[in-house]
């Protein structure tokens, strides 16, 4: 295959299919999500068999048991991903509405209107649910999609594709509105973060590898996060209990993902009253404790953290623990190591707390909540394509909104400029 010349056809496919989406009513996009989702129930044997197929191959290859099970679509995967799309099908369609319409003094009205934005490229890996997400969010958004998944899921994403496929007919949309890659070669992937003729944005979901290849090589831009050094701030005016729920949540409920927190840090103030009870569950959950001087003095089973621990994304059981003078001191700690991700402060002083909201500078930043909901799901937007750190168009979890610009429209009747 030569590799170039296919994804120039892809490209050339997607961006004419575009056109179409952009202006298929919502009514029209909601019948193809509707019958994605039937057609993926009346293939669950086809899909099940192409994902038997990757998983031997997995296994094969020396996947381990965490990767298998991310690649696995048991029948309850299957059946998530079929609520998924009737979900998304009942969404709001942001395409089209316009907002913050005003008159000038010359008499036109200036508002904004929401927009697809075209072409979207999405790289993944490991997790073969992620095609029918990313399909589903930029169908509803009306765009066209480019879908890279994983080599390791090759035959699962394409029976799914072949589903979309026929749910896009049924819908009356060209089946090139969203393509899925038939190619597992990595050339593919250089081509496709290079052709901003055909792709308008491309968004990575994977590994900090990925992440930091797709970023420093592409020439489209790129929506996405390099890490989730996230943190919880316990305040001298923290109400006690939900300072321990929010701490063990944030950290324990689930180990390997981007809005877990990363380093607990504690007003010196509360350190010997909160530490021990918070270390206690922590540990009983099998998380390992890394602490600066001050936490060791408090916590015996904590060992050294070094400097390195404060600017690591561990995805696992382990957990930094700081110590700090007060607020301005979490802050300027927040400031030195943090990706930008999800920041979280427990405390009862709403003066404290607007100032955290206003002077942290993370996409989300939360009060007395765990950093854990910072998710597309729990934000209300049904589901979401990743999360952004960036700072331009869309920033923290993005769903259909951020898979959309605006554009300056203008209203008037026979108005001249004098």
């Amino acid at each position: 295959m030569d590799v170039k010349q296919y994804m120039e056809q892809l490209g050339q496919r997607a961006r004419q299919s575009a056109r179409t989406l952009s202006a298929a009513e919502s009514g029209i996009k909601n019948r193809a999500l509707l019958a994605i989702a039937e057609t993926i129930n009346e293939q669950r044997e086809a899909i099940a068999k192409a994902n038997a197929e990757d998983l031997a191959a997995g296994e094969r290859s020396g996947l381990d048991a965490a990767l298998l099970d991310r690649l696995a679509l048991t029948p309850a995967r299957i059946d998530g991903m079929i609520e998924g799309l009737q979900q998304v099908a009942a969404l709001p369609d942001p395409v089209g509405a316009i907002s913050d319409l005003k008159y000038r003094p010359s008499g036109i009205q200036v508002g904004k209107m929401r927009v697809p934005l075209g072409v979207v490229g999405i790289i993944y890996e490991s997790r073969p649910n992620v095609t029918i997400e990313a399909a589903s969010l930029c169908l509803k958004s009306g765009n066209a999609a480019i879908l890279r998944g994983g080599s390791e899921a090759i035959h699962s994403n394409q029976a799914l594709a072949t589903c979309i496929r026929q749910g896009l007919a049924a819908a009356g949309l060209p089946e090139t509105a969203v393509q899925v890659l038939e190619t597992t070669d990595r050339a593919a992937v250089g081509e496709l973060i290079t052709m901003p003729e055909y792709v308008d944005v491309v968004v990575p979901r994977g590994g900090k590898g990925l992440i930091e290849r797709i970023s420093r090589d592409a020439t489209v831009t790129v929506i996405k996060h390099l890490d989730g050094i996230c943190h919880v701030y316990i305040d001298d005016d923290a109400d006690g209990d939900k300072a321990l729920a929010i701490a063990v949540n944030a950290k324990a409920q689930r180990f390997g993902t981007c809005n877990t927190m990363e380093t607990l840090l504690i007003a010196e103030s509360r350190a010997e009253e909160l530490l021990p009870g918070i270390a206690e569950a922590l540990q009983k959950a099998g998380v390992e404790l890394r602490g600066c001087p001050r936490t060791r003095q408090v916590l015996n089973g904590a060992v050294e953290a070094s400097d390195e621990d404060w600017a690591t994304e561990y995805l696992a059981p382990i957990l930094s623990i700081r110590v700090v003078a007060g607020l301005d001191a979490a802050m300027n700690h927040i400031a030195q190591y943090s990706s930008g991700h999800t920041e979280s402060i427990v405390t009862e002083n709403y003066t404290k707390a607007r100032r955290f909201l206003r002077e942290v500078d993370s996409s989300s930043v939360m009060i007395n909540a765990s950093t854990r909901f910072a998710d597309g799901f729990e934000y209300g937007l049904g589901a979401e394509i990743g999360i952004s750190t960036d700072k331009i168009h869309a920033r923290g979890p993005v769903g259909l909104e951020g898979l959309t610009s605006q554009k300056w429209v203008v209203f008037g009747d026979g108005h001249i400029r004098t």
